[in-house]
Parts: structure tokens; C-alpha cells; sequence
């Protein structure tokens, strides 16, 4: 009876692979914001409670000084508050509401940034905005997800050109392939979902740094806080506490806000890219560590393991061997065999079968053999193995098969 029990969980598991893998990336967010709130207030609640020390020292000081009560001054507060909400500071700043600052402000709404230092007061803004901004962030992400799809094609083409040229000055190839190596020219090749991300985090990082060498002196802050700057914008969140372009006047101020727009373009576009790739790289480790849970909690596997190393022995009762959530090996040969069916029942099958499913076997090894040699693509049956990878909207959608590691014909 706990046998059956644990064959039930499995095949649950198996048929819930994609809840199990949502709910264990639940779990994993929850105790990372958990994990990210106890860091962040160990590290700036103590200045917070020094900033709130030293303002309530200066509102006392400032109300015996001037015979102003605490009452009168706080409401002179509430009112510079809603005046700088409204965009005025005590410094002088560029108007929030030319037809310049209201492009920056739109740029920051579609792009879902959303600084925060230039907001509508009116209703009919207000009402604007709503519909405004719900077309605009969807042709917006709609941009991104293009331009997404088209680095990792152009980085693809790249990659691919650089590994045929590798492979024809190593002097690997085949015989007779030298003289049209563009005929075979790698069909079944798909670049590294690693290599992808290596190459877009040093994009983003060279575009930060170049923006942050511009942000330092023009703005007149730190470098670091111009990184710090130059990750909130691309990475869209936008807190707003650090906003370029807007003193009322920069020198060669054309040609800075020129500059400004093209490296948050890029940057926005290149760490959205950046991020859709690391995701890929997340779900991998959510498969891996299902994986081990569904072994970890099921009796059968933890037995099957024993007999791993007898990789072509066959046994009364024995089942084929499959991925760890029930699918099957991927296999060049037919899919659905007498003899395998068999197999999966559990009968003996006889010594001339046996033979004949080795000679299979053989001439199927020693065709990958050559297609690997001469550079054709491996043929995948129907049933192929399900990655985890297959399906999916959005940028999910667009890297599946287009990279080595989400695609069906690993």
C-alpha cells in the first residue's frame, strides 16, 4: 500500500509539472523578499531613525528660534510638500509641462520607469493617463519582446559564424566539406542561453558605465550614484530619487538630452533582454530542483537509481527509461515499437528480439555518428522530451528554440 501511495504522488507530479514549478518559484520569491527585507533594514533603518532625530532637532530649534509653533510650521510643510509634488523646487528646474518635459514624462510612462518627479494634477490628465498609458505600455512591451527576439537572432548569427570559422581553421572537418562549408554550415546549431546572457551583461554594464561617465559631471553626481541611477532607469524601476535632464539649463543641452534618451533606450532594451535571459536560466534550476524532489520523495525512483549502471539490461517488470517526470529519452528510431511495448508491459522478451532491437539500436548510434561528423541536423521523433521549455507567451515564447538549452531538439 505505501508503494501505491508513492506511485500515485509521482504520477501527480508528473502530470502538474508546470503548477509544481509555479508554486516552487512562489515559495523561492517569497523567502528572497523575506531574505531582501531583513538585509534592507539592518542596513538603513538605523539611518532613518537618525534622519528622523536630527529633523525633529531642527523643527524645535527653527520653532523656538522664530516664536513659530510646531502646529503653523507643519502646515507650511504640508504646502511645500504638495508644491513640490507640482514640480516646484527651491532650486531652479526646467519647466515639467513644456512640450520637452511632457515628451520626457510620456517616455517614462511607456516605458513603465514612472520616476515619479512630474505627475498630472488635473482630472482630465488624470483620466488621460489611464487610457494613454494602457495602449502605450502594451506597444511598449510589444517593442521590447521584438527587440528581444532580434538580438538573440543577431547574436545567434554571430556566434554561429564564429564557431564555423573555429571549426575550419581546427582542421576537424570531414573530408570533401572544405570547399562548401556553407552548404552544411551548422542547421542544428543553437548558441548557449549562457553565452547570451555573458554577452548582454557586459552590453548592459559597458552602456552603464558609459552613461554614468556622462551622468558624473553634466548632473554633478557621484559615479556611483550614477550607476546607481543608470540600474533603477534600465531596470524600469524608477524610484525617482536621482532624475536626469532636469536643471533648467546644461551646456550643449541639445545634444545631452540626445545623448540621455539613446542610453536609456538602450539600456532599457538591453536589460529587459538581460532579464528574460536570466529567467531562462532560473527555470533551469526550478527543473533541476523538482527533479530532485520528485526523487527524493519517491520510493521507486530512489530503487531505479541502483540499476543505472546497467544501462542495457533488461528486466521482468522493468520499465523503460525516462526523465524523472516521466518522459521519454529522445530517440532518433521509431518511437512506438512491438518490442518496446513489451518492454513496458513487463514481459520477457526473447533472445532474437533482443538482437534485433541491438542491431536497431546500432545502426541508429552509428547514423547520429555521421550526421554528427557532416554537420546535419539530429532528427528528433514526435514524442520528443519535454524540457520545461515548451510553450509559453511573450519573451518566453520567442527563446524557446532559439536557444541550446530551451529547445526541443536537445
Amino acid at each position: 500500500m505505501i508503494d501505491t501511495g508513492f506511485s500515485w504522488g509521482c504520477r501527480s507530479l508528473h502530470l502538474n509539472e508546470d503548477n509544481g514549478r509555479f508554486l516552487l518559484l512562489a515559495i523561492l520569491i517569497l523567502l528572497y523578499l523575506l531574505c531582501g527585507a531583513a538585509v534592507f533594514s539592518a542596513i538603513e533603518r538605523p539611518s532613518e531613525l537618525q534622519a528622523h532625530g536630527r529633523w525633529n532637532g531642527t523643527l524645535l530649534n527653527f520653532s523656538e528660534t522664530f516664536n513659530i509653533s510646531l502646529q503653523d510650521l507643519n502646515s507650511f510643510l504640508r504646502e511645500y510638500e504638495a508644491a513640490i509634488a507640482a514640480g516646484i523646487r527651491a532650486d531652479a528646474l526646467r519647466p515639467r509641462w513644456d512640450f520637452t518635459g511632457a515628451f520626457y514624462f510620456v517616455g517614462t510612462v511607456v516605458s513603465t520607469i514612472g520616476f515619479g518627479m512630474t505627475t498630472p494634477v488635473t482630472v482630465a490628465g488624470k483620466v488621460f493617463l489611464i487610457f494613454y498609458g494602457l495602449l502605450g505600455c502594451a506597444a511598449t512591451i510589444l517593442f521590447f519582446n521584438l527587440f528581444l527576439e532580434r538580438i538573440i537572432t543577431l547574436l545567434a548569427v554571430v556566434m554561429k559564424a564564429v564557431r564555423e570559422r573555429r571549426i575550419r581553421n581546427s582542421g576537424l572537418l570531414p573530408p570533401g566539406i572544405h570547399h562548401d562549408f556553407s552548404a552544411y554550415s551548422l542547421p542544428g546549431w543553437k548558441p548557449s542561453v549562457y553565452h547570451v546572457m555573458l554577452i548582454l551583461g557586459l552590453s548592459a554594464i559597458t552602456i552603464s558605465c558609459c552613461a554614468s561617465a556622462m551622468y558624473t559631471p553634466v548632473e554633478g553626481w557621484a559615479y556611483l550614484d550614477s550607476l546607481y541611477f543608470c540600474f533603477v532607469t534600465f531596470s524600469t524601476i524608477g524610484f525617482g530619487d536621482f532624475v536626469s535632464s532636469q536643471n533648467g539649463a546644461y551646456e550643449y543641452q541639445s545634444l545631452y538630452r540626445l545623448a540621455n534618451f539613446l542610453f536609456m533606450l538602450m539600456g532599457v532594451c538591453c536589460i529587459y533582454s538581460l532579464f528574460n535571459v536570466i529567467s531562462i536560466v532560473i527555470k533551469q534550476v526550478l527543473n533541476w530542483m523538482l527533479q530532485k524532489m520528485s526523487c527524493l520523495f519517491c520510493q521507486r525512483c530512489n530503487k531505479a537509481n541502483a540499476f543505472l549502471g546497467r544501462r542495457n539490461a533488461i528486466r521482468p517488470g522493468s520499465r523503460s527509461r525516462k526523465g524523472r517526470f516521466g518522459r521519454p529519452p529522445d530517440s532518433d528510431g521509431p518511437c512506438d515499437s512491438d518490442t518496446e511495448g513489451r518492454r513496458l508491459s513487463g514481459e520477457m522478451i526473447s533472445m532474437k528480439e533482443l538482437t534485433a532491437s541491438n542491431k536497431v539500436s546500432l545502426a541508429i548510434m552509428q547514423k547520429q555518428l555521421s550526421e554528427s561528423a557532416n554537420g546535419y541536423p539530429r532528427t528528433v521523433c514526435s514524442s520528443s522530451c519535454h524540457n520545461g521549455f515548451s510553450g509559453g507567451v511573450g519573451a518566453l515564447g520567442i527563446m524557446n528554440n532559439r536557444l541550446a538549452e530551451t529547445s526541443n531538439s536537445r
